[in-house]
């Protein structure tokens, strides 16, 4: 930076620019304008994401599906649930990254420790020059918050707040990607399908469901960013120094091209995305059996049974029989 203040000053013919400051006031607030717009931008297309979802879990709310834990069919739940259950942690998260984007804070003109010894001494110890100077900093970046006893650096975990804030709303994506992924592989599902695609360069037949893949995937690249940032919070000496730099350029800004990649194909994901009813259907009457086992199992308890003694009565009769058909048997 230096040889850029010494370039600029040689083309204007003068040495005006710089004075009372240290290399961070200028690199920290600039990194720091730059998240804080990156934020705002990445609400809206998270906002959009939350629209479609909603829509969609409104659109299917009486499709009857098999709903699974451990992957396991279990209890009857629906389709719009299910999409509505991956929704609300988008929301919940959306909620954390609006408290972030309200109190996010800038370094601010604090000069090289942070006292702002040096814009004393250039204003005569004018403090009220100072503080204005600060405010109008501040004014210009759109910024109502500003940290008040900073060193050299702001602190680094407020970037690994920011990272992880885009982590958190990335969850519920990629939970709701992988669900669509396995929805696909079981014929209840697909992404999309675009005349001329192809899902496999040996198996003319698939249809894999790649840009489900790839959200998670991103969802992997930010936990990696995540990961980097953790190493240098906590990790300053004394009043600062610089040996997180090579970390923040490579992972602040891959972080948000992961999350918007992540939202994008999302998006898409949403716009092109469809259920086939009739497997959907298919599946819950081959199931429903089972299913049924909870209902069961609290009406016996309600007749005057013994919940121990019910549980294991149906369940020794429902593995029998899931045994039988897996075998090929008649029941």
């Amino acid at each position: 930076m230096k040889s850029r203040i010494e370039e600029f000053c040689d083309l204007a013919g003068h040495q005006h620019i710089h004075k009372g400051l240290t290399s961070r006031d200028l690199t920290d607030n600039v990194e720091q304008l730059q998240i804080f717009r990156s934020l705002k931008k990445i609400r809206l297309k998270a906002v959009a994401v939350l629209h479609q979802m909603a829509s969609w879990s409104l659109r299917t709310k009486n499709i009857s599906l098999v709903g699974r834990t451990h992957n396991v069919p279990a209890q009857p739940t629906t389709l719009g649930k299910r999409i509505s259950m991956f929704g609300e942690e988008i929301l919940f998260a959306l909620g954390r990254f609006d408290h972030l984007i309200e109190n996010y804070p800038m370094r601010g003109i604090q000069g090289a420790l942070g006292t702002r010894l040096d814009q004393l001494e250039l204003m005569n110890g004018d403090k009220k020059k100072v503080r204005k100077l600060n405010k109008l900093v501040l004014e210009h970046f759109d910024c109502s918050s500003v940290m008040n006893s900073v060193g050299q650096i702001y602190p680094r975990s407020l970037d690994l707040e920011t990272v992880k804030s885009l982590i958190a709303k990335s969850s519920g994506i990629s939970s709701f990607a992988k669900t669509l992924r396995l929805m696909a592989g079981q014929d209840l599902a697909t992404e999309g399908f675009q005349q001329g695609q192809t899902g496999s360069s040996a198996m003319p037949h698939k249809m894999n469901a790649r840009t489900s893949e790839r959200i998670c995937g991103f969802h992997h690249v930010l936990n990696g960013y995540g990961a980097m940032l953790t190493g240098v919070s906590g990790d300053q000496w004394n009043e600062g120094d610089v040996s997180c730099s090579v970390v923040r350029r490579v992972a602040l800004p891959g972080a948000f091209f992961a999350v918007d990649g992540l939202l994008e194909a999302t998006l898409t994901v949403l716009k092109e995305m469809g259920f086939y009813e009739a497997c959907i259907k298919e599946e819950l009457q081959q199931t429903l059996p089972f299913l049924a086992s909870t209902v069961l199992l609290m009406k016996a308890v309600r007749n005057g049974g013994g919940r121990e003694n019910m549980h294991l009565a149906i369940k020794e009769h429902a593995v029998a029989v899931a045994e039988n058909l897996r075998q090929g048997k008649s029941v």
